[in-house]
């Protein structure tokens, strides 16, 4: 009996195949043979990055990955020459240490947890077949840690498989075993693995001498080849994707089960596949680059013009500055022998000059924000836990919170430009309905025919399916007839063209027993649920048959042979033995793959009304299948099993070979019918891509339907409206798909032509095929596609593959700078997902790839609304505050030091103590931009999403841009102006010693700069305040205390300033006047030129007062960045 279970249903075109020479062999039952020549990866696992050992080099070598990091690395090295040193060598290290520590800390915590769990999972036991046991073979009790490649292993229900392994026999009779893989891939759906024929009546200590050659470990968690050969058997037994059980599956519904380890430890396909999700920079941060490069070209001019300012006045001072140190010629305390003084080790002008650029290097160095790396992290951290807790992307129906798995692009959801999505699952439910059928040319889709299954049965489908009573009566009553006969061949078709596996549990009635068909496609269970409801009911699946409740009577049906779903030929085969001795064929699949292997001749006039009513059906938004079967001879069979039998016992080229075969026999089919299937539009969707569009977004859809299927869709879901004009490219040759392309192209600059204003503009929509994809990438003409998409207000891609999807994505990415998004539920969007720069994925039907590779999960298509226009435009708006923030915060407190500078003799004293300088980026101001950028909000969720047009200030960059960055780099340089100047003016001919003057500086900058965020502050709460005020009190306390240690200069000068009155006016006057721009700009801004969000923050203050129902106001569209 040829058989090959669950074979490639989502990877078989692009798995690996191997020879020979490449086969890993593995002795069974005979570990130390198994890796004697190659000694294989052992059991133990280790997700863990760090050791004791290592943690201290590693860390920091991945920390110093950040270029700022290494600049700060150099200035602390600096600081430790006696030549350069301006500030203590404690302090000049503290700011890098401190920000290294609370990193180091963080990683080291987080390790720790993998250490503990990794303790755990090694620790756990497995019985493992010992040849060496007092009192013969046995399994004993091993640690999973100690299991190795050969191991025979026993495992029972409910247990966890603690490697990759072939199964030799189960508790079933038949060799069936089923396992759930959630921990896996997340799909809780069991799965049934099958035990060979040959191995599964042999005790486990007899299959000494068995080898298996089997493929090298990779990631495939869907496909799997190998061969058995036994001792004594000529012919090599084929091994397959259904014989192997992986790591983390878990065994259920069966007794025990044992297999033998091919792969272990870190070769275990989970254990490949555990490398999470590519690591995505957000663009915000990318633009920060820019403007790092601009503070550090202002450095790098300060520190010159300090130099080069120095080396004037050393030339001119240069005979007063012999007794000086460091710049004396001579050295006075040594004589050579004619009575001179020797000469002293003099560096001379022009190195001096190197040195003070140097020295202004350091004490610039905060000009560059160190914290502020830190602080978007933490600020990154607290918006994904409300992200997070927020109710609004709770999803109820599957009890699933939102997951944040890339703390680093938080602020990209605020820029979406265009929006790519999967239609099954993600638009729509992926809960498919049976609710038509055309069967021998007759349709029947009549509603008002349909009720609910009737009748005394026995089984019951857990899915409940409305029958069509004139298809009922037919099958009960026209069994002689020839329409009554091809029906019945149709239901068997879909209860036996399948791989559901029928759990059968009692129900609330003691005299029905109720079906759960587990399945890895809803698809199939629609089909397999209905074939049930109108009496064909699937009620048994061993590796060898099924057993079918055939209108009350049991019928088994041997399971000859079975080619599973491929993206390739785009449809799955099974070959029957039937209780009348007879070999049946069964083939269903896509209508565009199986109108190609049906007989044409037979029966003309039932495919022109099927293909006429599958017209229909996709009309109607539901999903087509097309049934057809052939019986076979025995010759055929046996010629069928011959070329089965040696595809699949290849290593080399299996899964071609195996296509091939299938492609043989499944030829002049003669049609059986075709289904109908509804996949219900989740809820919310329509309104969502309504408001989407509003925001300015563009939605793309990409699906495997059939284009008047997505069509039909696209209608229901709002995407297409009946105003849109539609431009249609579905070629079926690389001329008419060129034509197509310049039609297309001609036809989109003649209706932009024809309406120049944007209100009068005709909406585009542009449909487009997979064979038309698969011409475009093939030749030069993306650029004609991308020409005509960004001129299209909606795209509709029908039949694309996975990696198609990614293309499409690409093609976006790579010619505008429009931020993109995809969205999708299922493996084949993984590529997609992965390819956009923000990729989300829907907790669906078809399992957790999508999730396990996206950027953020959630578990509706809906949640995009509040994700993007309430979450992404505060997350956006919040960073780029606070970056520009930083820069403004660091450069103020900068140029303070400088214009001290020019007034020292270029000396690079500061009044300012080193540690204050230290402390004023890490502690006197870190606490309240973070805060701010955590809980600020510039509107309500209310208003955010009843005027999605507020999302355009994101997608045009309104809150961070280079004009912003002069705008703030020219307020902090009147700002340090006002809080240098305005003191020493005051103090200019006192006696007041530089400390105490230091001391004002230092509070009249942290008040300055705090009062200038509070202003920008737009809902203060009470940690805002805490923030702020308690901000400003922790510097004084700091101040204070830093004057209060005797060791330290500055010992209590700033008791003494505070004792005077104009100390205090000082303060008042320093924050009056530095304001005063920021004031002015502000007031100006938001009475004459108002932004959108400044008009919509009116609109929310007036609503105290007034009632909310105003006509609502015209928000701009033009750029204002």
């Amino acid at each position: 009996m040829a058989e090959d279970h669950g074979s490639s249903r989502h990877m078989s075109a692009s798995q690996k195949e191997l020879g020979d020479e490449d086969a890993r062999v593995v002795r069974v039952g005979d570990a130390a043979r198994t890796n004697e020549r190659l000694d294989f990866a052992g059991n133990a696992v280790r997700t863990a990055k760090y050791s004791p050992l290592t943690f201290l080099p590693r860390n920091l070598l991945e920390q110093f990955h950040r270029l700022a990091y290494v600049y700060f690395l150099v200035i602390a090295v600096l600081n430790q020459l006696p030549q350069l040193a301006v500030f203590g060598r404690g302090a000049s290290v503290m700011p890098l240490a401190f920000v290294l520590a609370v990193t180091a800390v963080k990683d080291a915590y987080e390790d720790w947890r993998r250490h503990r769990s990794d303790r755990a999972e090694n620790g756990r036991l497995a019985a493992v077949l010992s040849p060496d046991a007092a009192g013969g073979a046995q399994f004993l009790p091993t640690k999973w840690k100690h299991v190795r490649v050969g191991d025979v292993v026993r495992v029972v229900s409910d247990e966890s498989l603690p490697a990759d392994m072939v199964l030799l026999a189960t508790g079933e009779p038949t060799g069936v075993a089923y396992v759930q893989t959630l921990n896996l891939d997340g799909e809780s759906n069991l799965k049934t693995r099958y035990a060979k024929q040959e191995t599964l009546s042999t005790p486990p200590e007899r299959l000494a001498s068995a080898v298996i050659r089997c493929e090298r470990p990779n990631r495939n968690i869907y496909g799997f080849q190998a061969n058995l050969e036994l001792e004594g058997e000529s012919r090599r037994i084929p091994l397959g994707p259904s014989n192997i059980v992986l790591r983390g599956c878990e065994l259920k519904n069966t007794a025990w089960a044992v297999g033998v380890v091919v792969y272990a430890g870190r070769e275990t396909k989970a254990m490949l596949n555990n490398a999470g999700a590519p690591k995505k920079r957000s663009r915000l941060e990318t633009h920060m680059n820019r403007e790092t490069l601009f503070l550090s070209a202002i450095l790098v001019v300060l520190c010159t013009l300090v130099a080069a300012l120095s080396g004037v006045w050393l030339h001119t001072h240069e005979e007063e500055l012999e007794l000086a140190q460091f710049f004396h010629k001579k050295d006075y305390l040594k004589r050579d022998d004619n009575n001179d003084y020797e000469n002293y080790n003099y560096y001379g002008i022009a190195a001096q000059i190197v040195f003070i650029f140097l020295m202004a290097v350091i004490v610039f160095q905060i000009m560059i924000p160190i914290s502020l790396y830190i602080s978007m992290e933490l600020v990154r951290l607290g918006q994904a836990y409300f992200m997070i807790r927020d109710t609004k992307l709770f999803d109820e129906s599957s009890n699933t919170r939102f997951q944040c798995r890339a703390l680093n692009i938080n602020e990209d959801l605020g820029q979406i430009k265009c929006i790519f999505s999967d239609k099954t699952g993600t638009l729509t439910q992926n809960k498919m309905e049976f609710r038509c059928a055309n069967i021998d040319g007759v349709d029947y889709s009549d509603i008002a025919r349909q009720r609910p299954a009737e009748g005394d049965r026995i089984w019951a489908p857990k899915i409940s399916v409305n029958t069509d009573q004139e298809l009922v009566k037919l099958i009960r009553d026209g069994g002689d007839t020839e329409q009554g006969r091809q029906t019945r061949e149709f239901f068997l078709a879909l209860a036996t063209c399948n791989t559901i596996v029928p759990m059968v549990t009692d129900g609330p009635d003691p005299k029905k027993k109720v079906i759960d068909y587990q399945g890895e496609s809803p698809d199939e269970q629609a089909l397999v649920s209905a074939a049930a409801a109108y009496g064909f009911v699937l009620v048994e699946r061993t590796s060898g048959h099924i057993v079918i409740d055939v209108l009350g009577e049991k019928q088994r049906y041997d399971v000859l042979g079975l080619h599973e779903f491929d993206s390739d030929r785009k449809r799955m085969s099974v070959i029957i033995g039937c209780p009348d001795k007879s070999v049946k064929l069964f083939v269903k699949g896509a209508d565009s793959s199986m109108f190609e292997v049906i007989d044409k001749m037979l029966n003309s006039d039932v495919i022109q009304a099927t293909e006429k009513h599958l017209h229909s059906y996709s009309s109607l938004g539901l999903r087509t299948l097309v049934i057809g079967m052939r019986e076979l001879s025995q010759e055929e069979f046996q010629e069928w099993q011959m070329a089965y039998e040696k595809a699949s016992t290849a290593l080399l080229g299996r899964g071609n070979l195996l296509r091939g075969v299938a492609a043989d026999i499944e030829r002049n089919l003669r049609l059986l019918g075709a289904s109908g299937i509804e996949d219900k539009l989740q809820d919310g969707v329509p309104e969502a891509i309504e408001k989407l569009r509003e925001a300015g977004i563009k939605v793309w859809v990409l699906t495997g339907d059939k284009q008047e299927t997505a069509i039909s869709i696209g209608y229901s879901c709002k995407l297409l409206t009946r105003d849109m004009t539609q431009i249609v490219i579905n070629s079926r040759s690389r001329d008419s798909c060129r034509r197509s392309l310049d039609d297309a192209i001609t036809m989109v600059n003649k209706y932009q032509s024809f309406s120049t204003d944007p209100q009068l503009r005709v909406p585009l929509a542009l449909i487009i095929d997979g064979n038309s994809l698969v011409y475009i990438f093939d030749t030069d003409w993306e650029e004609k596609l991308f020409e005509i998409a960004i001129a299209c207000d909606v795209v509709l891609c029908c039949r694309v593959a996975p990696l198609q999807k990614a293309g499409i994505v690409d093609l976006i990415k790579k010619r505008t700078s429009d931020m993109t998004l995809a969205i999708g539920d299922g493996a084949n969007d993984v590529s997609m997902i992965q390819m956009a720069d923000v990729g989300i994925g829907i907790s669906g039907q078809e399992g957790r790839q999508a999730v396990m590779a996206s950027d953020f999960a959630m578990g509706q298509f809906r949640f995009l609304v509040p994700l993007l226009l309430v979450h992404g435009h505060w997350n956006y708006q919040r960073m780029a505050y606070m970056i520009l923030y930083n820069f403004y915060r660091n450069a103020t407190f900068v140029f303070v030091l400088f214009w001290y500078v020019l007034y020292t003799g270029f000396t690079l004293t500061t009044a300012i103590t080193e540690w204050s300088s230290v402390l004023y980026s890490v502690i006197y101001t870190a606490v309240p931009t973070i805060v701010v950028a955590i809980l600020d909000k510039d509107l309500s969720r209310g208003t955010l999403l009843k005027y999605a047009q507020l999302y355009g200030p994101g997608q045009r960059e309104e809150n961070y841009n280079l004009r912003l960055f002069i705008f703030i780099m020219m307020d902090s340089v009147w700002q340090s102006v006002a809080c240098f100047f305005i003191p020493y003016l005051a103090y200019r001919k006192s006696v007041i010693d530089s400390s105490s003057l230091g001391d004002l500086w230092t509070l009249s900058v942290v008040i300055l700069v705090n009062i200038h965020l509070a202003m920008d502050v737009i809902r203060w709460n009470w940690i805002t305040h805490a923030a702020i005020w308690g901000s400003i009190a922790a510097t004084w306390i700091c101040v204070m205390i830093l004057d209060s240690i005797p060791t330290l200069p500055g010992f209590w000068a700033i008791y003494k300033v505070m004792g005077t009155g104009l100390f205090w006016a000082l303060l008042l006057a320093v924050t009056v006047v530095g304001m005063i721009p920021h004031f002015a700009a502000k007031a100006f801004i938001e009475y004459f030129i108002p932004s959108d969000i400044q008009i919509a923050r009116e609109m929310e203050k007036s609503q105290d007062t007034h009632d909310a129902t105003h006509p609502e106001v015209q928000m701009s569209s033009v750029s204002r960045a």
